[in-house]
C-alpha cells in the first residue's frame, strides 16, 4: 500500500470515528523531553488561555497523567472540540542517579524515579482511551530508537490514528525530514512548541481529518 493510499484510509477512518463519538480524547505521547508538555501548554493556551503542566528540563517533569476538558479548536468554518491528554515521557529505563546531576538530593532522586515508572506505566495503560495520538519527536536527534519504536508499535497494534510532531525544529541541528525518513508510513509535521512555529499546520491538519 502506498503512502497517499494509507492516508486517504487515515483520513477516511477518522471521519467516521469523529462523526460516532461526542468526546474526542488526543494524547500527547512521546521520549522523555521531547516537549510534550510545552506542546500541551501551547494547544491549552491557544484554545483555552490557560496552561496545562509545568514543563522543566528535568527529565520527567510530568509524572502523571494530566487532562483538559472541552478543548474547543476552531478552523475557519470548522470547530473540534477534544480532550487533551499530557502523558509522562516514556522511558526503558529510569535510574534515580540520573536525576543526581540536575541537583537533587538522594531521596528525592528515588521519589522521581518511582513516580516516573508508574507514570510510565499509567501511559501505556491510557492508550486503550485514545482516539488519536501525536507523537512529539525532539527532532534534534536520531529518531530511530528503542523508546519510539516500541511507542508507534503499540499505537499500531491497537490501530490509533497518529501524527508525528517533529518539535524543537527551531534548535540548531534539527531535522524534521530525518524523522519522516525514519517513520515514511506517518505523517509528520514540524514544529516549534516553544514558540509556536507551523502550530497553524498542526492545527489545520487535524481538522482536515474531520
Amino acid at each position: 500500500m502506498g503512502l497517499a493510499e494509507l492516508r486517504k484510509r487515515l483520513a477516511s477512518f477518522l471521519s467516521s470515528l469523529f462523526r460516532k463519538k461526542k468526546h474526542i480524547r488526543i494524547g500527547l505521547y512521546g521520549p522523555v523531553n521531547s516537549g510534550k508538555t510545552t506542546l500541551a501548554n501551547r494547544i491549552s493556551l491557544d484554545w483555552l488561555g490557560e496552561e496545562m503542566g509545568k514543563a522543566s528540563v528535568i527529565p520527567h517533569e510530568t509524572r502523571e497523567i494530566q487532562m483538559k476538558e472541552n478543548v474547543i479548536m476552531k478552523r475557519g468554518n470548522k470547530s473540534l472540540t477534544f480532550n487533551l491528554i499530557d502523558t509522562p515521557g516514556i522511558a526503558t529505563k529510569i535510574d534515580f542517579e540520573n536525576f543526581l546531576g540536575f541537583g537533587l538530593k538522594k531521596k528525592e532522586a528515588k521519589t522521581r524515579a518511582k513516580e516516573a515508572t508508574k507514570g510510565v506505566i499509567e501511559a501505556i495503560k491510557w492508550l486503550d482511551n485514545m482516539d488519536m495520538v501525536l507523537v512529539v519527536l525532539d527532532s534534534t536527534l536520531d529518531p530511530l530508537n528503542q523508546v519510539n519504536i516500541t511507542i508507534l508499535g503499540n499505537l499500531d497494534a491497537r490501530k490509533i490514528p497518529v501524527f508525528i510532531v517533529a518539535n524543537k525544529v527551531d534548535l540548531k541541528n534539527s531535522s524534521a525530514s530525518r524523522i519522516r525518513d525514519a517513520f515514511p508510513n506517518y505523517r509528520t509535521i514540524g514544529i516549534s512548541a516553544k514558540n509556536g512555529f507551523n502550530l497553524d499546520e498542526l492545527y489545520d491538519s487535524l481538522m482536515k481529518e474531520l
